[in-house]
């Protein structure tokens, strides 16, 4: 038998929590197999980059699509639970769970929802007949997309401890504050006037840009960058940076966009996004290298 999708396992997985107990991946893992009668071949059976069994891939995904459409949840590394949603799920007895049915949840909705034009485009490109590298391409975006988003959940949980290295960290991986020593140094003292610190613009230290940074849980408004403003203007800089975790008003954006300083508004997708591309907390899985015929090795012109 071949290894059933993630949408086929993910109501015998909540079934599998019905108990309302904790219970391990590695015990879903062999009660599923169990259920679909898997051989051990099927199991064994790995993904195309060779660095994952396709049956665990698929487990791991349906785990993941449960909690981000809150019918599990997950205490500890590689655990979960079911929640009293899912409970009043089962409790209606349906015939399946899948994708189309995990969006009348708000929460799964969001995770899922395009925002990008960009991505709008590629999701366009799937329902046509989309070419090799448009699918390769569609789904690197949906695994970013999700890592973003866990990413984000991540570090609205964290301290402002951790917030503050992890800002350091980020700022010294993008060229910033020459030596993490020096940023370490430069950030996280008590400002006034909303300035939690100033780093080097470059190694040499020719210019300096000054830098806000919280865990904010609402919206910033354009009161909180005007005040960060006039403390610019107070230290006679030109240049800042604001980062948050949640997002910024449009009145705080437009203001930001019209004064004369230089102020760099981070809100927390993009914060998640410059994490995943300068590789703060994040670590490979595998990697693809996309190959074209070399025309100019064959003597050819394009």
């Amino acid at each position: 038998m071949s290894v059933p999708t993630y949408d086929a396992m993910m109501l015998p997985l909540l079934r599998i929590a019905s108990d309302g107990l904790e219970h391990s991946l590695a015990e879903a893992f062999d009660l599923l197999a169990k259920e679909f009668e898997l051989t051990e071949e099927d199991r064994k059976k790995l993904l195309p980059s060779g660095r994952q069994h396709q049956f665990e891939n698929r487990v791991g995904w349906a785990r993941t699509y449960l909690k981000k459409a809150g019918l599990i949840e997950t205490p500890g590394r590689g655990r979960f639970r079911m929640t009293e949603r899912g409970r009043q799920v089962l409790a209606k007895k349906p015939r399946k769970i899948d994708y189309k049915f995990l969006m009348q949840f708000p929460e799964f909705a969001e995770f899922k929802s395009v925002s990008s034009k960009e991505e709008e485009s590629v999701a366009e490109s799937q329902e046509a007949d989309a070419t090799p590298e448009e699918a390769l391409e569609s789904s690197y975006l949906r695994l970013r997309q999700g890592l973003a988003q866990e990413l984000l959940d991540r570090v609205k949980k964290s301290t402002p401890q951790f917030f503050e290295t992890l800002v350091i960290d980020l700022l010294v991986a993008m060229g910033y504050g020459g030596s993490r020593h020096d940023a370490g140094q430069a950030l996280g003292r008590s400002g006034d006037g909303g300035i939690d610190g100033m780093i080097k613009e470059d190694r040499l230290g020719l210019d300096v840009v000054y830098v806000q940074a919280k865990r904010w849980e609402g919206t910033v408004g354009r009161p909180i960058v005007q005040a960060f403003a006039g403390s610019l203007e107070g230290v006679k800089a030109r240049k800042g940076v604001v980062i948050t975790t949640s997002r910024f008003s449009e009145d705080a954006i437009e203001f930001a966009n019209r004064i004369e300083k230089r102020i760099v508004l981070i809100d927390g997708p993009n914060l998640v996004n410059l994490m995943i591309d300068h590789g703060i907390g994040v670590t490979a899985v595998a990697s693809y290298d996309v190959n074209k015929v070399d025309l100019d090795y064959f003597g050819e012109d394009e």
